[in-house]
């Protein structure tokens, strides 16, 4: 797999997996809402990750669990900014850790770039917001495209498939397809399954069982199981209780082909990618 590369950074996917540490700046996130919800709290939070081992640093500011409730546009820029800010001012004299902008808006993609961001992650992959793809091609930087069936206030309704990794790798293989019709180079494209996006405790287990068939696109994958629902549906555990599941998922991830990991723990998933790289890769896992 080819790295990931533009003009303000370098996604080094070839030479190991990366983490990708999870900043929610939301009241109402599944896993840690409110926790970060102020500025400051938040820019610690992502600082603490990146002395952990995070590649790149991820920062929200819409939830997109189940049931939840689109956040206004200029609320989502509020809370994301002044993080983004602040993160990119604290890394600027250090290793080059890359900011990324999870949205679905190209307005909030628009305004985190502006402030430092250089990575837009859409969960919706950038079917809500045409514009999403003209911003990325015009900005010049990476997208992450995400499957989800549905939206988040329904997609956990009644998630169908015929066959779900099927299904998903051909909406995948078309929304690129869309990029690079836009201008996005296909070297800039990552693709993500979306566990847990419109997926039963089966459809999540099956895509993670069958992760190399979706390498077969030629893009590096995403993978974000951290916490998830499915974990604590397969284990009977509460979230607070998942780590020993995400790392299990994490590690079977990276084995099956996974080029980042979406993470809240970047301490201890550091080691297990890193683990699971030296066995799989050999020298170049290390």
């Amino acid at each position: 797999m080819n790295d990931v590369v533009w003009a303000r950074g370098r996604l080094p996917v070839s030479e190991r997996t990366l983490v990708m540490g999870i900043v929610n700046v939301t009241p109402d996130s599944f896993s840690d809402g409110g926790s970060f919800l102020d500025s400051a709290a938040a820019i610690e939070h992502g600082l603490s990750m990146v002395e952990q081992g995070a590649d790149v640093l991820d920062v929200g500011g819409e939830s997109t669990r189940p049931g939840a409730e689109p956040v206004p546009e200029a609320e989502e820029i509020r809370r994301v900014v002044p993080v983004i800010e602040g993160l990119s001012q604290a890394l600027s004299g250090s290793a080059s850790v890359p900011i990324s902008i999870d949205t679905t808006k190209s307005a909030v993609a628009r305004a985190a770039l502006a402030a430092g961001a250089s990575i837009v992650n859409d969960v919706g992959a950038a079917r809500a917001d045409p514009a999403m793809l003209d911003l990325v091609a015009e900005r010049e930087v990476p997208i992450v495209l995400m499957h989800m069936q549905g939206e988040p206030r329904t997609m956990q309704a009644n998630p169908t498939y015929g066959d779900v990794v099927a299904d998903v790798k051909a909406f995948l293989a078309g929304r690129a397809r869309a990029a690079v019709e836009a201008g996005v180079p296909a070297g800039r494209i990552l693709v993500d399954p979306g566990f847990g996006f419109g997926k039963t405790l089966e459809h999540n287990l099956t895509l993670l069982r069958r992760l190399g068939e979706l390498t077969d696109l030629g893009y590096p994958v995403l993978v974000g199981t951290s916490r998830k629902s499915f974990i604590g549906a397969a284990l009977d555990l509460p979230v607070e209780d998942r780590l020993e599941g995400t790392a299990a998922t994490v590690a079977l991830a990276v084995a099956n082909g996974a080029s980042v990991v979406r993470v809240h723990d970047c301490g201890p998933m550091r080691r297990i990618a890193g683990m699971v790289d030296a066995v799989m890769r050999g020298e170049l896992g290390r």
